[in-house]
């Protein structure tokens, strides 16, 4: 019990020493042991990479899960060590609505067909979804949230403790140079200022062991950040993955519903490039604007007879199938992903299609699906 109470009581003194060095410092009666420019910016970056990751940490999880509540619930299943129950994306309530519409409204009308139709692509769009959001929380979220509640709690922990060394190391420098003022007017002093200097010499060392494991630390932040960069490159892989499941699916539905790869009836703007993956050597086609029905070609086009076409003595290329695509008609050229052919243009074509071949086969192919190379 003496020893507790011994123990307390030296705590309390310390505890009141640093606070009474703190407040003088604040009011610049105190001299204060300030760290070298290069601690100060390795405190500043780690300070900015701490503030910028939970900005970053909390804005990703708002895009994965926007409703608010639904994060609050998942944040306290993780807080408990328990698995998150799996929720339905909002692709997948969309399509198991309109499936029960089509179903009460009449599944062999055009709008109960088209409703049905539309519902498969929307759950395929969920289901797609999910995969993303799985894969970017693994990815990234996780890792981030790591170093926030690890590696920097870590760091914090070791700064406070550079602090309080630091708070002591003032306090001995300002007990020796009262013990010397002291000394300076009368003998009996000695002592004193020789148990301050063994105090000083302790607090510098412990100050100098501290001030390199927190630095040692801080200079960690650097594999940090080459930990989030990879962590970085995995999420922009899983979110153009599932962009391009997204134009893949709608791709299906268009042509389900009688439309061509394009924009819709009264577009006047070029819809955005088909996600690929090429290289640098290689130029990936654009998607000009399509035609506005399904089966409705220019009339120059309308009257164009593929046996009669013959390829131009310039102007060919060879190009890669991005995707598959089934031949609506004879006019045109079935497609395998990954395949080359070539392909050419004819005065009066349309823009977004160009004639394909492939051995003896030839045939319309939509632009959207080829990568032209180089």
């Amino acid at each position: 019990m003496d020893f507790n109470m011994k123990k307390l009581a030296s705590d309390a003194g310390i505890f009141f020493t640093r606070a009474v060095q703190f407040t003088e410092e604040k009011f610049g009666q105190a001299e204060k042991t300030e760290l070298d420019a290069h601690f100060e910016n390795l405190l500043a970056r780690a300070d900015s990479t701490k503030n910028w990751t939970e900005k970053i940490l909390r804005q990703t999880e708002v895009l994965l899960q926007p409703n608010p509540s639904a994060r609050v619930e998942e944040f306290l299943y993780e807080k408990l060590d328990r698995k998150v129950p799996s929720r339905v994306t909002g692709g997948e309530l969309l399509a198991q609505y309109m499936a029960e519409a089509a179903s009460e409204l009449g599944p062999t009308t055009p709008y109960g067909e088209t409703l049905i139709k539309v519902a498969e692509a929307e759950k395929r769009l969920g289901a797609a979804e999910r995969d993303f959001i799985h894969a970017a929380s693994a990815s990234f979220l996780t890792p981030l949230r790591n170093f926030l509640e690890g590696d920097w709690k870590t760091i914090s922990k070791e700064r406070r403790l550079l602090q309080n060394r630091r708070l002591d190391l003032d306090a001995c420098k300002a007990r020796l140079k009262k013990a010397k003022a002291a000394e300076a007017k009368a003998t009996l002093w000695n002592d004193e200022v020789d148990k301050a200097e063994q105090e000083l010499r302790v607090a510098q060392t412990e100050f100098d062991r501290q001030a390199e494991v927190t630095r040692l630390l801080l200079e960690g932040i650097s594999s940090t950040h080459v930990n989030h960069l990879r962590c970085l490159h995995e999420f922009v892989e899983s979110q153009t993955t599932y962009y391009a499941q997204c134009y893949r699916h709608m791709l299906d539905l268009q042509k389900q519903l009688g439309r061509f790869p394009g924009t819709f009836v009264g577009t006047t703007e070029p819809a955005s490039p088909p996600l690929s993956s090429t290289s640098p050597t290689t130029t990936a086609a654009t998607m000009p604007m399509g035609p506005s029905v399904a089966g409705l070609a220019p009339p120059a086009e309308a009257a164009l007879c593929l046996e009669e076409v013959a390829p131009p003595s310039s102007g060919t290329r060879k190009a890669r199938v991005l995707y598959d695509y089934e031949a609506a008609d004879s006019s045109e050229l079935a497609l395998l992903a990954d395949e080359l052919i070539t392909v050419y243009s004819l005065p009066g074509m349309d823009p977004d299609w160009l004639i394909g071949e492939r051995g003896n086969k030839k045939g319309k192919v939509p632009v959207t699906y080829l990568e032209l190379l180089s």
